[in-house]
């Protein structure tokens, strides 16, 4: 008997081998198995041809090649890298080839990522893109002291801030899933003090003030950032860093001044939260305080020379550089594909950009998710804030990590429920279902034969190329303001 397979069931049945290379590549296996060259779990992968990537040939492979460089220092001054953790060595092993070769133009630099890197495709298991946001470096005014100016005090990480099993002042602190705060009189550890606690003075004699600013929107700004550039009285410029946070989860003020009605959803932007908190300082600290959340800093320089210093430990290239999910590696190459409004907030354009993982942040979640670095200042901040948009990702994996010996011994799935059997046949452009030996219900019957017409199977519309072109995407008036999220470099807790 001849089957006629129908057009829905191809594209599923493509799409389930996908999703299935994705989940054996990222299933446990033993540790330091050779066979097991990445963990990213929930994600599914698609090997692609440099071909399919749109806009891969007309980037700018040596800007991208001048970011990658720096990630290769920083895999360089490691020394060793993780044994369970292939794919972290087959990027030092890139990089140590790579060692005195300096690519001269940008089809030099495209033939070295072509032929040291295979591009796949990633995405959340079902999904077909992710999430992009953006972040730049504040830079605000600032004193050495307080005085009536210069008022609200920028702190660094507090003595009495712990993590539970782990020395107190430790480096390394994390950004998630650790028990954060200070011990009591009894020596027990309790919550640490929240956002209104510490702005009502609950860190006074500690003398852990760095510099004060003018305004809580400063502090606000450079905390959601991670990063930020202090102007003192005497133009000494002050560059600070994410170094810790109080353990709470961040919540989004420009949500709360929506819902309590304080600013009309229409007109939340940066300047009309500014000029409402001006307006009424007292029902302005109270919404402040609904967001518990509270970041400590490090002071990185005294220069307006370079960048600010991300996760990895190099500095950041705007344009270049992204904060991922930690569950990649440092130095992994991204293309990125979306439209995204960078030239101006009405109209929306192709990103088809090569950038390098560099970042991470708390609220950067997924296997498909990034926050794209855009440089310091009013110019970067509002290419930024406009950033809230999906986008398609594509990561750059060593060609020495075999994906199908990866998974060749994985466990195969469980056998699929036996489903009556249909045949689907089209008769004068309509979709008919005949039924063959079974009792399958009509609604199930009209389903398969819409679907075999055309249709998508699964709950989301669909929306052609062009036609998502064409729509504008909804407008970030202050990201991490008008969206439940934080964006911060160096591991923050908002980010």
């Amino acid at each position: 008997m001849n089957f006629r397979v129908p057009r829905f069931a191809k594209t599923s049945a493509y799409r389930i081998v996908a999703s299935l290379v994705g989940a054996m590549l990222c299933s446990p296996a033993s540790a330091g198995s050779a066979e097991e060259p990445l963990k990213v779990a929930g994600s599914q992968l698609e090997p692609i041809k440099w071909t399919e990537l749109a806009g891969w040939s007309a980037d700018d492979h040596l800007a991208a090649f001048a970011a990658y460089q720096a990630s290769c220092q920083a895999l360089h001054k490691m020394g060793r890298t993780d044994e369970h953790k292939p794919l972290q060595t087959a990027l030092l092993k890139i990089c140590r080839r790579l060692s005195g070769l300096s690519p001269q133009d940008a089809q030099a630099a495209r033939t070295f990522f072509e032929e040291n890197f295979q591009p796949v495709r990633i995405a959340r298991l079902g999904e077909h893109q992710g999430l992009l946001t953006g972040y730049f470096e504040p830079i605000v005014q600032g004193s050495r002291f307080p005085n009536p100016e210069f008022h609200v005090p920028l702190y660094r990480r507090p003595p009495d801030l712990v993590v539970a099993g782990r020395k107190p002042g430790s480096d390394a602190f994390p950004n998630k899933g650790a028990m954060i705060g200070r011990r009591d009189g009894n020596g027990q550890l309790v919550p640490y003090y929240d956002r209104a606690a510490i702005e009502a003075g609950a860190l006074d004699g500690q003398k852990v003030e760095i510099c004060w600013l003018k305004d809580p929107l400063d502090l606000l700004a450079i905390q959601i950032e991670g990063s930020g550039r202090v102007i003192l009285e005497d133009g000494t410029p002050l560059r600070i860093n994410y170094d810790s946070h109080n353990g709470y989860s961040f919540s989004s003020l420009s949500r709360a001044l929506i819902e309590h009605q304080r600013i009309p959803r229409e007109e939340i932007s940066p300047q009309r939260i500014r000029e409402w908190m001006t307006a009424h300082p007292d029902e302005a600290a109270k919404e402040r305080a609904a967001n518990r959340s509270y970041v400590f800093f490090r002071v990185t320089g005294l220069s307006n020379d370079g960048e600010p210093v991300g996760a990895q430990g190099v500095p950041l290239t705007p344009g270049r550089s992204i904060a991922v999910d930690r569950l990649h590696d440092y130095g992994t190459p991204f293309f990125i594909e979306a439209n995204l409004a960078i030239e101006s907030a009405n109209r929306v354009s192709p990103f088809h950009r090569l950038m390098i993982a560099q970042d991470t942040g708390s609220a950067i979640v997924g296997p498909a998710r990034a926050d794209l670095y855009w440089g310091a200042g009013d110019d970067a901040a509002r290419i930024a804030n406009r950033i809230h948009n999906p986008g398609r990702f594509v990561m750059l994996l060593p060609r020495e990590l075999d994906m199908i010996a990866a998974g060749k011994n994985m466990p195969l799935p469980l056998p699929k429920p036996k489903i009556p059997e249909v045949e689907v046949r089209n008769e004068n452009g309509r979709g008919n279902a005949a039924f063959a030996k079974s009792k399958l219900d009509p609604r199930a019957a009209a389903a398969y034969a819409r679907a075999s017409t055309g249709a998508h199977i699964d709950s989301k519309p669909s929306v052609s190329r062009s036609a998502a072109r064409s729509v504008p995407v909804s407008k970030q008036t202050m990201r991490a303001w008008a969206f439940p999220h934080q964006v911060v470099p160096q591991i923050s807790a908002g980010r």
